[in-house]
């Protein structure tokens, strides 16, 4: 599994102009479902993000975690993070999982991070969405599950 993680002030998503889900302090996770992934990527991933010390304490270090600071998350799927550019002008989407696992293992990773105590707003798997959101610092990760197994 592939996330970007953002660190935002407030963030929301919204299809055909409603708002489906909206979070204040916190973080904007874009998740990418592989192919190859399992329940393993989805449980690791939720730990990871869940644990990063990406807040900052009262020293102004980033010591703290989403739980630290009673912040929420707000998950957004987005396959195209396994778009392969390396060839030609438009990306490959092979490496992405069809629809149907791609779904299942996303909302596994949401089941896994509500598990934590953490409060999780989504968006709509496979709608075209508007996201919006302040981003915080900025900060900004990238993590990938197939990097370790």
């Amino acid at each position: 599994m592939r996330a970007v993680v953002q660190r935002v002030e407030e963030a929301r998503v919204t299809v055909d102009e409603e708002t489906v889900g909206a979070i204040g302090k916190g973080i904007l996770v874009f998740v990418g479902v592989g192919r190859d992934d399992t329940e393993e990527d989805c449980k690791w991933l939720a730990e990871k993000i869940s644990g990063l010390r990406i807040f900052e304490d009262e020293e102004g270090k980033m010591n703290l975690s989403v739980m630290d600071i009673g912040g929420e998350i707000l998950v957004v799927s987005q396959f195209t993070l396994y778009g392969d550019c390396r060839r030609g002008k438009r990306p490959s989407f092979t490496e992405a999982a069809p629809p149907e696992k791609g779904y299942e293992l996303y909302k596994k990773f949401v089941d896994f991070l509500k598990k934590k105590g953490i409060s999780v707003k989504e968006g709509v798997f496979r709608a075209h969405m508007h996201v919006h959101l302040v981003n915080d610092g900025p900060v900004t990760l990238l993590l990938d599950s197939s990097k370790l197994f």
